[in-house]
């Protein structure tokens, strides 16, 4: 004799098969319990009975149930979205930024959506502040160089919008509030280990000097020279816009004719890709003519050949800490949160011939 169908899976199987999407009701309806609490289990609240919570649950994933952001707004007077504002032109380091914080907001009902903008332009903030209003956002990941300007910082505190900044250098704001990267440590060890290897005529591609972490990078690879005896002349020191196309054009300048440098420091490892190109059409070699070390170490580090020496700098622990920063609970207050770089030594480096 067929095993007796339950009144869950009766009920379940037509709304599946009129392709209609399960609503809190329905949830409530056929697991024999009350809307609010499967809200409370939505909620992840504690008031709700282990057998009950453990029912529920594998009844909305039986029919397939997401519950709506939008209407968990409407009923909390709030939203569950969380924001990320950004200006970077490098594509790689806001996507690991974006699954950052994806690991930090998964099952906690929270979603991201992000908003690009150009902080040259002189009403960006306004754009910012209209996307906060309309989106009604729980709080914003503010990401370089965004989060360099203490303008848009100021606007988010006066909308009473939560923020987090990831930045490269402490700022003058609520320790909280902030993610330091601490690029300038990065950079220092890059310039140590080339000394270290013996190199003493040492170029350095920058980013745009407009933003703070071009700014840390640089000082801090020059700095570092210097207290070894190494100065940069100003003729090595070539600004880009980490970008692979300003690599290049950087990169043709550094390399042209016989005097040449026999390592160069580049501001991320799009750059230092463009040099790649450069030198593999002038015919040197990589590392035995000329040895090159990059900073975020994408994944486009190892994929290069030879694989590129990078500096780590952790972007989807970055993200996921702004992320799980904004959405806590506890009101206690949190010190300035740091995530420190490291050099990641492969192939593309070794002593000057």
């Amino acid at each position: 004799m067929p095993a007796r169908k339950s009144p869950a899976d009766t009920a379940s199987r037509p709304a599946a098969a009129a392709g209609k999407a399960a609503t809190i009701n329905d949830i409530a309806r056929l697991a024999g319990v009350s809307k609010k609490t499967v809200s409370r289990i939505i909620n992840h609240s504690p008031l709700v009975r282990k057998d009950t919570r453990e029912k529920v649950e594998a009844l909305m994933r039986e029919v397939g149930y997401v519950p709506d952001p939008l209407a968990r707004g409407l009923a909390f007077r709030r939203s569950f979205l969380i924001g990320m504002v950004y200006d970077n032109p490098t594509a790689q380091y806001i996507v690991d930024m974006q699954y950052g914080a994806l690991d930090a907001l998964r099952d906690s009902g929270f979603e991201l959506v992000v908003h690009p903008c150009d902080t040259r332009s002189p009403g960006y903030i306004d754009s910012v502040r209209r996307f906060v209003r309309q989106q009604k956002l729980h709080g914003v990941m503010l990401v370089p160089r965004a989060s360099e300007d203490q303008n848009l910082a100021d606007m988010l505190a006066e909308l009473s919008c939560r923020y987090t900044r990831i930045v490269p250098v402490g700022f003058d704001d609520h320790d909280g509030r902030m993610i330091v990267t601490h690029d300038r440590d990065g950079a220092a060890e890059a310039a140590d280990y080339l000394l270290t290897l013996g190199h003493k005529d040492i170029a350095l591609i920058t980013g745009a000097l407009t933003y703070r972490s071009a700014i840390e990078r640089t000082e801090g690879f020059v700095q570092a020279l210097a207290m070894r005896g190494v100065e940069v002349p100003k003729s090595r020191i070539i600004e880009a816009s980490y970008t692979f196309e300003s690599g290049v054009a950087a990169g043709e300048k550094l390399l042209a004719g016989k005097d040449r440098p026999t390592a160069i420091f580049c501001g991320n490892d799009e750059m230092a890709a463009g040099v790649y190109k450069v030198a593999l059409r002038a015919g040197i070699s990589i590392p035995r003519d000329l040895s090159l070390v990059g900073f975020d170490d994408s994944p486009l580090a190892s994929r290069l050949w030879p694989s590129l020496t990078s500096v780590r700098r952790h972007t989807r622990d970055t993200g996921r800490i702004a992320a799980a920063t904004l959405i806590r609970t506890d009101p206690s207050p949190l010190p300035v949160a740091s995530v420190r770089p490291h050099l990641i030594v492969r192939d593309s480096c070794q002593p000057p011939a």
